[in-house]
């Protein structure tokens, strides 16, 4: 528990604000302080902490050697939405990586989840991923989602604790109560590479992230690693809004995929390479035509909801944090039951850039 002196002191530092959602009004930490993830939480005497970062590995056996002391659980790494669910007085809410209460996961939660774990688990925390191309983050989705969103638990804390609940507890728990999951591949130790390469090879074939390694021991140490091909897939999606990103974005992910080709010993084909380059050309292409058509850059997304207000919430906050890009709605309407949310998030850098380069424009570099 965080006593008052030490939110305070947050706050006065500018570590921490004051955030309203909905009538409630709570302490969110914007960087990390003094030992408290950014994204932690204060509720008066309650405290969702947040979910810390996890390190990337990218020569996978020496990356396991060197970082993990005991065996450790491998699972799956799902390419979605960071929330945090949990239980406050009646209301059951989600919490975004940042700390903010998320209008949609929380409208969503009866789809996603069984939500009585609450009433027999009242004090857990679930940690996980919201999947799916009708989300109101992610540009993007995976190929195995088709329609909507999906949620995957991959970790189960508690309330005023930072630990998080040991491996076979939490398996325990998403048994009994049903919860979704990401794919828990089991307990390896340094020798049983091969069997993680294999395991790292099919999630390849599929377009799938990457895997969490988790060490089964006190310090719970852990590490990720990411499969080549879904960098192929970040990459088109980055190249469509190439000028609101920093070159850091594409140098990284072309670091992954060949260091993943390398250790794996995946041959480095023409297709491959055909496929690298035709994600970049065919991600800025679409940016180009769009400009050509609509003078702007721009994503469509597309969510539903339960309740029309949720909606209205999303909306409200999606501009207060976007920074520089601009929320645009193009409807709200009801069907099927649900509020269906449609609107456009526009790029000004790349819809400014691509604009006065296709007008003539000197370009210096």
């Amino acid at each position: 528990m965080l006593d008052q002196g030490f939110v305070d002191k947050a706050l006065e530092s500018h570590r921490a604000v004051w955030t309203e959602y909905d009538g409630l009004r709570y302490v969110r930490f914007v960087d990390d302080y003094q030992g408290v993830c950014r994204g932690t939480a204060v509720f008066d005497n309650q405290v969702v902490y947040g979910y810390p970062s996890i390190g990337r590995v990218l020569a996978l056996q020496s990356g396991l050697k060197g970082q993990f002391r005991a065996p450790f659980w491998m699972e799956e790494k799902v390419d979605g939405f960071n929330v945090r669910i949990f239980k406050l007085n009646h209301r059951i809410l989600a919490l975004t990586r940042g700390g903010f209460i998320c209008p949609f996961t929380t409208d969503r939660i009866p789809d996603l989840m069984p939500s009585g774990v609450f009433e027999h688990e009242p004090g857990i925390v679930l940690c996980g991923e919201v999947v799916g191309p009708d989300n109101p983050y992610m540009e993007g989705s995976v190929p195995y989602i088709k329609e909507d969103v999906e949620l995957f638990v991959f970790d189960i804390g508690a309330i005023s604790q930072k630990q998080f609940m040991v491996y076979p507890e939490k398996e325990s728990v998403i048994t009994r109560y049903q919860l979704p999951s990401v794919r828990r591949f089991g307990r390896f130790e340094l020798e049983d590479l091969p069997q993680i390469s294999e395991t790292l090879l099919q999630l390849n074939s599929e377009f799938r992230e990457g895997v969490i390694f988790k060490e089964d021991s006190p310090r719970d140490h852990r590490a990720k690693y990411t499969t080549s091909n879904i960098n192929i897939v970040d990459i088109e999606a980055g190249a469509y809004t190439m000028f609101d990103l920093p070159p850091e974005y594409f140098k990284n992910r072309i670091a992954r995929l060949v260091l993943f080709l390398d250790e794996q010993g995946v041959s480095n084909t023409l297709a491959l390479q055909q496929q690298l380059g035709t994600a970049y050309v065919r991600g800025l292409m679409e940016a180009i035509q769009q400009v050509h058509d609509h003078h702007k850059v721009f994503r469509t997304f597309r969510c539903r909801f339960r309740e029309r207000e949720n909606a209205v919430k999303l909306l409200e906050h999606l501009s207060d944090i976007g920074g520089h890009v601009q929320i645009t709605l193009h409807e709200l309407k009801e069907a099927n039951g649900y509020w269906l949310l449609e609107f456009d998030k526009v790029f000004p850098k790349s819809s400014g850039t691509l604009g006065s380069l296709l007008k003539g424009s000197l370009l210096f570099d």
